[in-house]
């Protein structure tokens, strides 16, 4: 059976808050001709950026993430504010998460969160020659440790569940197929 779009019916922004809104679409399935509601997550696009110095050392970032309750693991990433674009975005971000500024930024994809209820997308960038030019410039709900790890160590951080934020393993994913050859 060939799937098909399903009819939408109505759309309700049901509630915003601060970094998403709730909207409640109600569809009818193509297969069974019944309507459901669906709830989805609209939100600001993202970026995350891996940043390679030039000794080859990725600079890493450690904060408290609230939804799982622990310290992660991560490279730095933010939302693309209005008016901003994803390039925007991914060098403030760098900048204010982590001190450091790079040399060159390289697109390297985009990555649906999750569609089957979020509506937005994470942009990817590679930061060459990312070195510290001041310092971090953190917003009052961040508390960001910058770490630097030699970038031949990630796939063992990886592996052994070091790195375990879905988005950041799918940037890293874009860099090993697209940009460092492992097509």
């Amino acid at each position: 059976m060939k799937v098909k779009p399903w009819k939408l019916v109505s759309s309700i922004k049901e509630k915003s808050y601060r970094i998403f809104d709730l909207r409640i679409d109600r569809a009818v399935s193509p297969r069974t001709g019944e309507e459901h509601n669906f709830y989805v997550f609209e939100s600001y696009e993202w970026v995350n950026i891996i940043p390679i110095t030039r000794d080859r050392d990725v600079v890493l970032i450690k904060q408290y993430r609230h939804g799982v309750r622990d310290v992660v693991l991560e490279i730095p990433g933010g939302i693309v504010e209005p008016g901003d674009t994803p390039l925007d975005a991914a060098i403030r971000e760098l900048k204010e998460e982590t001190g450091y500024t790079a040399k060159e930024m390289v697109f390297l994809g985009v990555t649906h969160a999750n569609p089957a209820f979020m509506n937005n997308r994470c942009h990817s960038y590679l930061a060459l020659d990312s070195e510290p030019s001041g310092p971090q410039n953190l917003d009052e709900k961040e508390d960001i440790e910058v770490l630097l790890r030699p970038l031949d160590d990630i796939p063992r951080m990886i592996r052994e569940g070091e790195i375990t934020h879905s988005l950041i393993l799918a940037a890293f994913y874009r860099y090993y197929m697209e940009y460092a050859g492992g097509r």
